[in-house]
């Protein structure tokens, strides 16, 4: 699986989907702007000592991403979407979009993909979800419709037992 944002604004969001990333073998895409630099504490203090292992790659713009994975399938996290994240099937190879904390993804980009939106489901008042948790949920129902594949099922528990 593949995660992307574009231009991301919070480092702490950053680092903690590079966090989710690591622990379920997905790379994180980040098409720039940043609102913040990639080296920063916060980012690294988000993400720990997982930033590390995390499987990153950058991009100039939304055209270099585009460029550089022709044949990407991408969804497109939005709340203006028609249909919800669930209602979709995800290939392990699908690139999943999400937008900029205040700002989203375009517009212009939303337009060219209409049948590719997603949205997660909220009451009608409410705005948005935040950032980090949108990306593990969308990303749980993708790894979920694969069967987890490659993840560690089962857990045990250390010095107690059932």
């Amino acid at each position: 699986m593949n995660i992307v944002l574009h231009e991301p604004g919070i480092a702490l969001n950053t680092g903690n989907i590079g966090r989710t990333c690591v622990a379920t073998g997905t790379a994180l895409h980040l098409i720039r702007p940043y609102g913040f630099r990639i080296n920063e504490k916060e980012i690294k203090r988000a993400g720990m000592d997982y930033w590390e292992r995390l499987r990153l790659s950058e991009y100039i713009d939304y055209e270099d991403f585009t460029t550089r994975n022709p044949d990407a399938r991408i969804w497109y996290a939005t709340t203006k979407a028609h249909q919800v994240y669930t209602d979709v099937s995800y290939g392990p190879d699908d690139f999943i979009m999400f937008g900029n904390e205040s700002r989203g993804i375009p517009e212009e980009i939303l337009v060219e993909h209409p049948e590719n939106c997603i949205r997660i489901p909220m009451l009608p008042d409410e705005r948005s979800l935040n950032l980090a948790n949108s990306v593990a949920i969308v990303l749980y129902e993708a790894l979920r419709q694969q069967s987890f594949e490659g993840l560690e099922l089962k857990g045990e528990l250390h010095h107690l037992s059932w």
